[in-house]
């Protein structure tokens, strides 16, 4: 015991000894860097002032220090910037689900503004905008140039009134215009639906409804199957998800895992590091489970994503994810306005950041573009025929009439299902994964 005390005790010496001797240079150096730091603060002020008296039209001081403070954060990274009262105040709505505009997440890169992703049923998304697209003028003006908020602010306007912005698409040879009437967006958070014997969860955003939404949803269409024991399995599709909550990202990955880490979130300082863990309980009650990504799932998306990949409780299909790992904190500041700060990277159970990089699919699947229809195709398959149809056939009655019923719904899924892989090729393989691990799960009888 006293070698323990007496080791401690000579460790608290040696500190205070290491401290004394370097206390003086230490000084100097913070004040060294105290005393640039207000130098900088006063060439700061010289130049504020010099702007104020002499430039060539007279400034409001207000947007002049919003526009330093701005400037300020969006060099740090594209995810940080000011919010002023009216933004900070238009974020509270968006993350409850209503709001004005386009219905496109953007990011900024190279001086453009790219979309993240299109929002499930908005103007945007109708018009055709793909994640990936980047914007290069708003209404024949130029976006080179502006911060990101100053390009989101061309682009609002009021309900009903038409935009035309002009988009760089790969794989086109020019730029083109595309026309946008503003609506307000009304985000359903998560819609469900049963296909064949799967349940499709597509999840447009991480908001306040997202959790309830999908619990909901599940549950009404496990009902609809006639239980769990009907269902095959469950997609979840987080395509052209731009992300959102943490939190809400958290809960639904917790909804398909009975342990382990979530999450993690890392800061400058180690201490500042939090670690999410899943609670007892599976939605899906076991069942297996594909989720679809492409390169507009971003931020909370690939948190799912990952989380549910690293756990192997489901395989991930379609394309590489957005790549961004960061975590944002918005900080109220006076006067109403707001401050969105990166302060974290997250990490996936295994411990990989995908800021960047992404979330790879298990299988890559990519949604191959659908050409139009030609006429003499449309033709074809107006009177594309079998020996059933013809005048006069031959009745098979080989068959009992619960079998001739049994073939036929078998048939009806099969071109439900030859249908669905022309209207959405990565959904409809998603699919077939599922019936696949469905097939190889052991029979309880």
């Amino acid at each position: 015991m006293k070698k323990v005390v007496m080791a401690a005790v000579g460790g608290t010496l040696a500190g205070i000894v290491a401290t004394t001797q370097f206390v003086g240079p230490l000084v100097a150096q913070e004040s060294a860097r105290t005393t640039n730091v207000y130098e900088q603060l006063d060439l700061f002020g010289d130049i504020f002032e010099r702007i104020r008296a002499q430039y060539v039209e007279e400034v409001d001081a207000g947007e002049l220090i919003e526009a330093a403070i701005d400037g300020m954060l969006t060099s740090l990274d594209p995810h940080s910037s000011y919010l002023s009262p009216d933004d900070a105040a238009d974020m509270r709505v968006q993350t409850r689900g209503e709001f004005g505009g386009l219905g496109i997440e953007v990011t900024q890169e190279e001086g453009f503004v790219k979309v993240v992703s299109p929002i499930d049923g908005t103007p945007a998304d109708d018009a055709g905008i793909e994640a990936g697209d980047f914007i290069t003028h708003v209404d024949g003006d130029s976006v080179l140039g502006l911060t990101l908020d100053e390009a989101v602010d061309m682009m609002r306007g009021p309900v009903g009134s038409e935009i035309i912005i002009t988009v760089v698409r790969e794989g086109e040879a020019e730029p083109f215009d595309v026309s946008i009437i503003r609506d307000t967006i009304t985000l359903t958070a998560v819609r469900t639906r049963l296909q064949g014997d799967a349940v499709v969860l597509r999840v447009t955003t991480f908001n306040d409804q997202t959790y309830a939404n999908l619990e909901e949803g599940l549950a009404e269409q496990i009902e609809a199957a006639g239980g769990m024991e009907n269902v095959e399995g469950i997609v979840l599709d987080l395509r052209n998800n731009p992300g959102g909550l943490l939190n809400q990202a958290i809960r639904v990955s917790d909804a398909f895992l009975e342990k382990g880490e979530i999450v993690s979130t890392r800061g400058r300082n180690p201490e500042d590091g939090d670690r999410y863990n899943a609670t007892p309980g599976d939605l899906a009650e076991g069942k297996p489970i594909v989720v679809l990504i492409n390169g507009g799932s971003a931020s909370a998306s690939e948190i799912v994503a990952g989380a549910l990949q690293d756990h192997r409780r489901a395989i991930v299909v379609g394309t590489k994810s957005f790549g961004k790992g960061s975590v944002q904190t918005v900080m109220p500041l006076r006067g109403d306005g707001a401050m969105r700060l990166t302060t974290a990277r997250y990490y996936t159970p295994s411990g990989r950041s995908i800021q960047a990089l992404g979330v790879s699919p298990d299988i890559v699947v990519a949604q191959p573009r659908r050409p139009a229809e030609t006429e003499e195709e449309k033709e074809t398959n107006v009177f594309n025929r079998s020996e059933a149809d013809l005048r006069g056939s031959l009745n098979n009655d080989s068959l009992s009439e619960d079998e001739v019923e049994q073939i036929e719904a078998d048939r009806a899924k099969a071109e439900a299902a030859a249908a669905l892989r022309e209207e959405d090729y990565q959904l409809a393989y998603a699919i077939d994964i599922l019936k696949g691990l469905t097939a190889l799960q052991p029979s309880n009888d």
